[in-house]
């Protein structure tokens, strides 16, 4: 009298069981996680995701400190000038440490070698196959590129054509207050900003899958447009005087 209860319970079971993980569109991976790409891109995208979102503080922090003070220095001094400077820091820090350490190992009478022969013993050649792998990666965004000169400038499309000269036009007025070197300083802050403010004020109950049938639900906090909005400004005037 047992097996027809079990058999009569098992269907419920395997129907709860294999109910108990749906799986959603786009993935499941949590709110502030990298999204799921392509195997050969997905590497990359999350890298760049993790770095705007300060997931490591220390090699984002390098890397927006470094990148700032190159931008900083290219604002007030040459390009030849800032080269020459970034490459005598770096000499006066290799050569200091191998005479330092030479001194040490007279000192202490030691055969320790060159401090730096780990690194001297490194292969760093480049292959040919791994060069036309890159030179081929880098033809298809130059073809890419000159169809798209080629198609705008000879007016293949009226309309694509007028949106760059207007584009173009705005742009002047752009470059009136602004330099080139200025609005990648000013481009960098706000991409090395604005994504952790948003993540750490957004709603998490209204993520941008979970929409009403009718409308839409805003992401943004009240407060988080305010803020944005003071860094905003506060940003552009710093650059403007």
């Amino acid at each position: 009298m047992a097996e027809p209860s079990a058999a009569t319970q098992s269907p419920s079971i395997s129907s709860s069981s294999s109910g108990a993980e749906p799986s959603a569109p786009g993935g499941g991976g949590s709110p502030g996680g990298c999204p799921a790409l392509g195997t050969k891109s997905c590497s990359s995208s999350c890298a760049v995701h993790d770095l705007i979102f300060w997931r490591d503080v220390k090699k984002t922090g390098f890397v927006f400190g470094t990148t700032l003070i190159m931008l900083l220095s290219l604002a007030a001094f040459s390009v030849i000038s800032v080269v020459s400077y970034l490459i005598l820091a770096l000499l006066s820090v290799t050569i200091s440490f191998r005479v330092y350490k030479s001194v040490i190992q007279a000192v202490q009478k030691s055969e320790e070698g060159h401090p730096f022969k780990a690194y001297l013993d490194v292969d760093i050649t480049l292959s040919s196959e791994a060069f036309h792998n890159y030179m081929n990666a880098a033809m298809v965004h130059i073809n890419r590129a000159l169809k798209l000169i080629i198609r705008l400038f000879l007016v293949e499309d009226l309309v694509d054509s007028l949106k760059l000269a207007v584009f173009m036009w705005l742009m002047t007025y752009v470059g009136a207050v602004f330099n080139g070197i200025t609005l990648l300083i000013l481009a960098e802050l706000l991409i090395f900003s604005v994504p952790i403010v948003y993540e750490k004020y957004k709603d998490p109950s209204k993520t941008p899958w979970n929409r009403q049938k009718k409308g839409r639900i805003s992401t943004w906090k009240p407060e988080m447009q305010e803020l944005l909005k003071h860094h905003l400004i506060v940003i552009t005037l710093l650059f403007v005087l």
